[in-house]
Parts: structure tokens; sequence; C-alpha cells
């Protein structure tokens, strides 16, 4: 198959400095409409399953001759509608199985928000138009796969949906999603998330995401017998965006294709996101059915049909995909998948009873992140660091919590809530992990960044360390690439010069955002000179809090406001550009990608994202040790609360997984509940410095710093379970 030459990457990026349907669709429409049958990868759906988190405990896996059939069916699709694309399938932990280019499949993709004709946004990821169509392809699928559980079934198209600043979008004077933020989690340059072996063969996860989550519609779960095994991602309208209203059906030709892959690994209905709600609001799912599909998946040609008529080819995708053959997948709650049950014994109620959790593991199924003691000396003193047993009682009350309190979105109604808890040092280090069953992937990392965003940003005053102002001072600011002008051109000029060309990469001079002027802008808004500082006053922030300053209106919402300190003025913000979140972790973000696209030309990033320089001429692509506290990047969503010995900030816990509300209550209730088991060791922030404390000068209103639900539990109708905590 023909293919531009990696010239075309290294140039462009050097410069550069998103009605038919009949066979086993009319059976799956009919079992749709039969209300709850799940097909299998047989063109003849299965009676119906009824998961709520116990199915993947009998091992189910993706193989390679289903990867293989997936990949034929989109193919078909693609033709029938004449968009050739690449098409990328993953397993529910991030392996990538196979990557398929079409013959005239577009190389590289645009990111926007903007294709709709309205005003372009400068700066950040807006416009940048080197993207390699492999990693968007990849990205979709990864996120199929990692928002969907066996109790709820997302697409790209409900992440569009839950991370834009109105939910629902396009709906005015309406705050932001409840994932506000969360595409910039996964991220490649990230120290939790897995790189593939030297191979590339599909082993331990969770694996990044090359561009993070993605809201751009064209990315599916994939589920065997009601339970997900990965997902299925297609690119074709050289476009990497989102849907910016919700008011009409959305004909993205990415989606459609994309799910003719579905066909025989359907979520089950029952499931997917749109019977689930959050707010009062119901989710999306799809803005197509299977009855539109042009094309039959029970006669469409397989990958080894096409493959051997030359009508596209298997394509090697740096640091994620050798190109050599399709692969079978993991099987997720395995030792293979690096997420499995935890040892018996190791995790336990307050009564000794077995917990139902889960904990993440390597290639030799040993726990990564077993209980430890913190490496840092809060208050000057070492004894503050957390110790071990602290740690381990701190993900035992919240997964005793969660595994009471009622699910947010799952079903069937009355599920408990699946999570990942995280627990981080003053200094970001990781000191346990834990989940309970099923819980989404993409909680594991986004746990571990609200862990660190909340003890981030508490921690004003410290003098173990470096503080937060010191640090925000210390990053090199983020450099922004300008779009390449003439694709074509720069293709055919193909010189060779690549290390010259980069070091001559011209960044946008406007916008041009430091580090410094967001602390500047936060200590002015709260009105507290010294915020952030080693000499200001003690504060405890939650991510509810610092997510009220990153939102872009301040109140959240509220159309014509000016945006948060930690936001970015209308003009320049926009999904793909939020803020303090996505300047943090651009540079590194983009070193990935270069990697990416010149096939290793230069190292790929490290493994913290924060502190890269980015195209500094003079330091091309450098980490500095200054944002390692921060190594994946901070979160802006709710579900975080720093711990305190005392008066003194020792850490934070994270929650992520099943529900904004949820996740506060279970962070609160975990380090209440395991202080009052350790005798008062630890203990919630003192309420006199809490966020909510704060008197805003020019606002009546207050930052918020956790919000619990109503009658939260299953087993008891408690209510108002956070107050005096």
């Amino acid at each position: 198959m023909p293919r531009l030459p990696l010239a075309f990457s290294l140039l462009a990026l050097a410069l550069a400095g998103c009605g038919g349907g009949g066979g086993s669709q009319g059976a799956e429409i009919a079992a749709q409409q039969g209300g709850g049958a799940v097909p299998t990868s047989s063109a003849t759906p299965t009676a119906a399953v009824a998961c709520d988190g116990a199915c993947a405990d009998t091992p189910t896996r993706l193989t390679a001759a289903e990867v293989k059939q997936v990949i034929g069916q989109v193919a078909a699709e693609a033709e029938a509608r004449n968009l050739p694309g690449t098409i990328a399938v993953v397993d529910r932990v991030g392996n990538v199985l196979a990557v398929y280019a079409m013959d005239g499949a577009d190389r590289l993709v645009t990111v926007t928000s903007t294709a709709d004709g309205s005003a372009p946004v400068r700066g950040g990821l807006e416009s940048v138009n080197i993207i390699p169509a492999e990693l968007a392809a990849i990205a979709k699928a990864v996120t199929g796969a990692y928002l969907s559980t066996e109790g709820n079934a997302f697409t790209t198209r409900t992440a569009s949906q839950i991370v834009q600043e109105n939910f629902n979008p396009g709906e005015f004077n309406q705050p932001s999603g409840p994932l506000f933020g969360v595409q910039f989690s996964q991220l490649p340059c990230g120290d939790f998330v897995r790189r593939h072996t030297p191979g590339l063969l599909p082993g331990p996860g969770p694996h990044r995401s090359p561009l993070g989550l993605a809201a751009d519609p064209g990315g599916f779960p994939l589920y065997k017998s009601g339970t997900p095994v990965g997902g299925i991602g297609f690119i074709g309208d050289g476009i990497y965006g989102l849907d910016k209203t919700i008011a009409s059906f959305d004909d993205d030709l990415d989606e459609i294709v994309a799910l003719a892959g579905t066909v025989g690994f359907s979520a089950p209905v029952d499931r997917r996101a749109d019977v689930i709600t959050a707010a009062g609001k119901t989710f999306r799912y799809a803005d197509w059915s299977v009855a539109d599909l042009l094309s039959d998946a029970a006669s469409a040609a397989d990958l080894d049909a096409r493959l051997a008529v030359d009508s596209g080819a298997l394509v090697p995708v740096t640091g994620y995909y050798d190109g050599t053959a399709v692969r079978t997948g993991t099987a997720f709650g395995h030792a293979d998948s690096g997420v499995r049950p935890a040892a018996p014994g190791t995790l336990q109620s307050a009564s000794g009873a077995p917990l139902d959790a889960f904990v993440f593991v390597d290639e030799n199924n040993e726990n990564r992140y077993p209980p430890s003691a913190g490496t840092d000396q809060p208050g000057g003193v070492a004894a503050n660091a957390l110790t071990p047993e602290e740690v381990q009682t701190l993900l035992e009350e919240a997964i005793t919590v969660a595994n009471r309190a009622r699910a947010q979105i799952r079903r069937p109604l009355g599920t408990a809530a699946r999570v990942t808890v995280s627990v981080v040092d003053t200094n970001g280090v990781i000191l346990g992990m834990a989940r309970t069953r099923d819980g989404p992937v993409f909680g594991a990392d986004v746990s571990i960044q609200k862990a660190r965003t909340a003890t981030f940003f508490s921690s004003t005053g410290r003098v173990d360390g470096a503080a937060p102002a010191d640090v925000l001072r210390a990053l090199p600011p983020p450099r922004y690439l300008a779009p390449v002008t003439d694709v074509a051109t720069v293709a055919a000029d193909l010189a060779g010069e690549l290390v010259g060309a980069l070091l001559e990469t011209s960044p946008l001079a406007t916008p041009a955002p430091t580090f410094p002027a967001y602390l500047a802008a936060l200590q002015s808004f709260l009105g507290v000179g010294k915020a952030l500082e080693a000499d200001g006053p003690a504060a405890a922030f939650a991510d509810r809090s610092g997510g009220n300053l990153s939102r872009p209106n301040f109140p959240d919402g509220v159309a014509g406001n000016p945006p948060g300190p930690l936001s970015k003025a209308a003009g320049e913000w926009s999904v793909f550009s939020v803020g303090l979140q996505s300047d943090l972790i651009y540079n590194g973000l983009i070193q990935h990608v270069a990697h990416v696209a010149l096939e290793g030309g230069v190292p790929d990033a490290g493994t913290s994202c924060t502190g890269n320089t980015g195209f500094e001429p003079t330091k091309l692509f450098q980490e500095s040790e200054a944002g390692r506290g921060l190594a994946n990047g901070i979160q802006i969503f709710p579900g975080s609360v720093p711990i305190y010995r005392g008066d003194v900030l020792v850490g934070g816990v994270g929650v992520s997984g099943d529900g904004v509300d949820q996740d506060d209550m279970i962070s609160l209730l975990s380090v209440h509940n395991a202080g009052l088991r350790l005798r008062r060791a630890i203990n919630n922030a003192p309420v006199a410095i809490r966020a909510d404390q704060l008197t805003l000068p020019g606002h009546p209103e207050r930052l918020r710093y956790v919000s619990c639900p109503q009658a939260p539990f299953i087993d008891s109708d408690e209510d108002d379970v956070c107050d005096g905590k």
C-alpha cells in the first residue's frame, strides 16, 4: 500500500514548531429491540447476559481472529461510504492489537474544536495539523475501552458530551461537564500508565493513550458476553475534534464507520450511555444505528482477505505496534492484564472481613503499589510522613465506602460504586493504590492526578520541599506549535535537515502563557498575595475547589463572566487548550507526538509530563525535576481531598470512577473513617483552612470543597453523611 514517506512527518513536525444492513446487522437490531440480548463474536446473538461486574471473572479476551473480523467490518463500511481511513483496535487495558490503514487514508489529522466554522481558537493543541492518524485512531479506541465497564458503555461521543464547558454542550448558562478535564489523562508521558514491552506484545496495563482521552466521535467499546474486551477507533475525515452541540443528531461519518466494527461485539443495550443519566440529563451513545449501515457485516471480507489483495496495510506505530501481526488481547481482571484480585488478607474491612478489592500488578504478577511509607518530611518532621499502616487503612476504608455506595453512572440501578483509589505523599509519590471490582480503567490514572492535585495546591507554607509557587516559577513555559500552512509542499520539499529545522522552529508568539502568570492571576483572584507561597497562609484545596478556579467562566457556566484564574480567556479557551491543566503537559505531549511521527527521530517523552522544555532551541525536549510531583498532570473535576496529621499536610487521596459526588464522598469519608480506626493519627483538613472558607474579593460566591450525594448507601437510608467530617 502506498504511504506518504517518513519525510512528510519529519519536516511537517519541524515546521509546525484529530441504509442497508442485512445479515448479522438485522439480527443485532432485532436483539437490541428485544431488550438485552448480548451478541458475541458470532453472527447470531446469544441470550441476554446480566453482567454487573463479575462476568470478567471468567477470562474473556479478543482473539486475533476477532480483531481481523472487526477491522474487516469497519473497512467494508468505510469503502461503502468512500471514506478511507485508519482503524485501531485495543484490548481493555490499552494494548494495541492492530492498526490498519486503508489505501488513500490521510496520514495526518488536524486537532480543532472549530470544524463547524466557528471562530478559530489559537493556542494549545488547537490547529496542530501534524498528528499522525494512527495516534488519533488509537486514542479513540482507548477511550471507548477505558470509559466502559460491565455496568456502563460509553463512547467518544459520550466523552464529548461530558468534557465541555456546558453540560449539555450548546446549552448556555449551564455548568461544565461532569468529567471536565478528563481528556488530559492517560497521557503518554505519565509515570503510571504502562509503555509497551520492547517487542510491543500485549502485556500488563493500563497502557498510555497517545493523545489522552478522545472526544471525537468514532470510538466504541467492544463487548463479548456482556463484558468489555477492548475498543475500536476509526478516523477518516481528517479532523480530531468534538461535537459542540447536543441539540441535533450529528451525522459524523467516522462514527458510523466505527460502529460497523461493533456488530457482533456490541455493548448491551441496557448498559449504553443513552440509558444512563447524570444531573437529570441522559448521556449520548451514538447518533447512528446499525440500521444506518450501508455494508453487511456478515459478508465483509476479514483482514486477511484484504491484505491478500493489497487493499491496505497493517502499519507500525512507534511505541505501540510493530505492524507485523494482529495480536490477541489480555483478559481483564487477570494477571496478564495488569489488574487482578488482591491477595487474600491484604485488604480487609475494619472487622477483618475480606474486601472485594483489586490491585495493579507488573509482568511478574507483583503488586505495583503496595502500601508504603511517605518519602517526605511534612512540616520538616520525618515522623509526620504517612506510614504503610496508615496508607493501607486509607485504601481499606475507601474500598469499604465504595462497596456500600450507590453508583451514579452504572446499571443495574442499585449497583455499588466502582472506583480506583490512590494515596500520595506531599512529594506526589504514589504510596498505595487499590480498586473495586469492574471500575473503569480511566479512573486509575485519574485518581492519581486527583490525589496529586489536591496535595499540590494545599502545600502552601510547606517547609520540607518546594512550595507550589516555586514549582510553577521553575517550570518551562508551553511552546505552542503553529500549524503547517502548506502540507503538500512540505511533503514534496523534504531536505532531510531535521535537526536544523527543529532548532529553527518558532512557537506561536500569541498567546504565549507562562506559569508565573497563572500564579499571579490566582493570587489576585483569591485576594491572598502569598497563596501557594512557602510563607503563605495554610489553605486546603480539594479537586472540586481547584476545578472551580479552572473553568472558562466563574462561577461555572455563567455565560459572559470572566474565566477562573487557572483557565483562559474567550478566544483562547477550548477543550484542547483549557488553561493550566493543558499547559502543564503540553510540551511533554508534543514531544511524544514528535517521537512517533519521526519514528524515533527524537527521544520519547519521559515519565513526567510536566517540566518539559519543548521546542526550546538551546534545550530541545529536556526534562526538569521541577514538576515531578505532578508527573501525570493535574485533574480539575471532583474526587479528592488532602490528608492532614493535625494541622500538617501529609498527603492526598484521590478517587475516580463512578460519579463525581460519589468520588468526593469516598475521598472524604476514607480519611475520616481511617482516622477513627487509627485513633485520630490522621484527619481531614481542619475546617477553618478549607477552600470553601475563603472570601473572594469581588465575588459573593465561595469555592466548593466537596459535594456528597443524598442518601448515598445501598444498605441504609443515612443522609448528610459528609456533615461534620
